[in-house]
């Protein structure tokens, strides 16, 4: 009997022993899985549209680079929105995987509400609310930032790469681009410091023996008189029935702009040049471009003779507030060339057209130009304008009456150049290439006087180029 219990008791102990081995067992079991469910579910992260500045509000989301499931690391593209100024990229501020997308294509994003959920583990030294970044959208080199110690560093994936392959901390280099963005010439100048190293000249600086010239009789100019317009799009099909959309994108700048031009009092003020000399430069010139990879059009030197201009007037080169009590004199000269594309009417500009050759100039409108063809041009190429030149005449209108663009105080509409005779000082008739400008400014700070004077320097430099030389810097 004794036996019988010692084997009984036992027995229950080896059972109990086993039944708590098993519940520990699936206990820590439990507590393994929960660990690793909450490494692989890590926090929901709300991605806001952060604020964009030049106080956009709203934009439209243009194109989805990431979807649900997807991972992303930081200053990963994940969209591309369009405001009423510029498209522009937003970059992750983590890294994560994409867990919800808030808006579909051509749907309105509005700034402060959220973009994207991404599930993110480590969120230590990033706040979900802080502001996402943005950058320009424009080809490949899209503009990016990081934080380094509290504060923002500016400089583009090739920038960066290069400091990256040198072993170069950014906060350690001075940038001296816009809003101190770091450039490859600033890596290259610290560099150069930290080895003593001489570096190359740069390949802009290049100097290109001139083309032999051809002995080949001149090419017969086309007949542009009897050339027929072609229509930029298809007609659009009859449906009989109205259809009502929203004003969205670059039209919707317009509105605003627009409305706030015709509060300005305008002055007009038209002339005609003669760009004889002008033809047969550029015509002598464009050979020399072309082999450094640039198309040179009339443009750079219209923009160059205005800058020269606005250095002897420099109340063109202005903006006042919107009371019209303060007037700001800008020291660069930013000259916007308004552009004709698919996204409506934008106008791009040419920072510091003063400091720029022609050559440098032609090759930043050969930028902005392709940017602005493919919808592609960042907000640092569609604001700080001071200036602005529209070329009409591109499309074949001869006058124009310009509308000022806030808070800038004056603008030029450029005709057509064409074949004209005209009389020469003997009074003999010749064949003149004539272009007509309509110049147009705010009559409360500009008087008649001062824009006939500046129309008319602006002139004598474009029919006499070389004296441009007088004054190049």
């Amino acid at each position: 009997m004794k036996l019988h219990l010692v084997i009984v008791q036992r027995f229950e102990a080896a059972a109990c022993d086993h039944l708590h081995r098993s519940v520990f067992a699936i206990l820590d079991r439990i507590a393994v899985l929960f660990r690793t469910s909450a490494i692989s579910k890590g926090q929901i992260v709300q991605f806001k549209l952060s604020d964009i500045g030049e106080g956009i509000t709203e934009v439209t989301v243009k194109e989805w680079y990431v979807k649900e499931g997807d991972s992303v690391s930081q200053f990963d593209s994940i969209c591309e929105v369009q405001s009423d100024k510029a498209s522009v990229t937003i970059t992750s501020r983590y890294d994560g995987i994409i867990r919800k997308l808030y808006y579909n294509l051509d749907e309105i994003a509005y700034v402060g509400k959220p973009l994207v959920d991404i599930e993110t583990d480590v969120l230590k030294d990033v706040a979900p609310e802080e502001d996402v970044v943005e950058t320009p959208a424009v080809s490949h080199e899209e503009h990016t930032h990081q934080e380094i110690k509290g504060h923002k560093t500016l400089a583009t994936p090739a920038v960066r790469r290069l400091a990256m392959e040198n072993n170069i901390k950014l906060s350690e280099v001075v940038g001296t681009g816009k809003d101190n963005r770091i450039l490859k010439e600033d890596i290259l100048n610290y560099l150069a410091k930290q080895t003593g190293a001489i570096l190359p000249p740069s390949p802009k600086s290049e100097i290109i023996p001139p083309l032999p010239k051809l002995e080949t009789a001149p090419a017969a100019p086309k007949d542009k008189a009897h050339r027929i317009p072609v229509p930029i799009s298809k007609p659009t099909v009859f449906t009989g029935k109205d259809k009502t959309e929203p004003i969205t994108g670059f039209h919707k700048a317009m509105v605003k702009t627009m409305s706030a031009a015709l509060k300005i009092p305008h002055f007009g003020y038209c002339d005609e040049i003669e760009l004889n000399q002008l033809v047969q430069l550029r015509e002598e010139l464009k050979p020399l471009a072309q082999a450094r990879g640039v198309k040179l059009s009339f443009m750079p030197f219209f923009l160059k003779a205005a800058s020269l201009a606005l250095l002897h007037y420099p109340v063109l080169n202005t903006s006042v507030d919107e009371n019209c009590q303060n007037i700001t004199y800008k020291a660069s000269h930013n000259i916007g060339i308004a552009m004709d594309t698919e996204q409506g009417l934008i106008v791009p500009n040419v920072k510091s057209v003063q400091v720029r050759s022609v050559f440098e100039i032609a090759s930043e409108l050969n930028r902005l130009q392709s940017l602005g063809s493919s919808g592609q041009l960042g907000t640092n190429d569609l604001t700080g304008g001071t200036f602005t030149l529209s070329n009409i005449g591109t499309i074949g209108g001869t006058y124009a009456k310009p509308v000022i663009l806030p808070p800038e105080v004056a603008i030029g509409a450029l005709g057509k150049i064409q074949a004209l005779p005209r009389f020469n000082g003997k009074g003999e008739v010749f064949k003149a290439q004539i272009m007509n400008v309509s110049w147009s400014a705010d009559h409360r700070i500009i008087d008649g006087a001062t824009m006939a004077r500046f129309s008319n320097l602006w002139k004598s430099y474009l029919e006499n180029p070389a004296s441009m030389l007088l004054d190049l810097k």
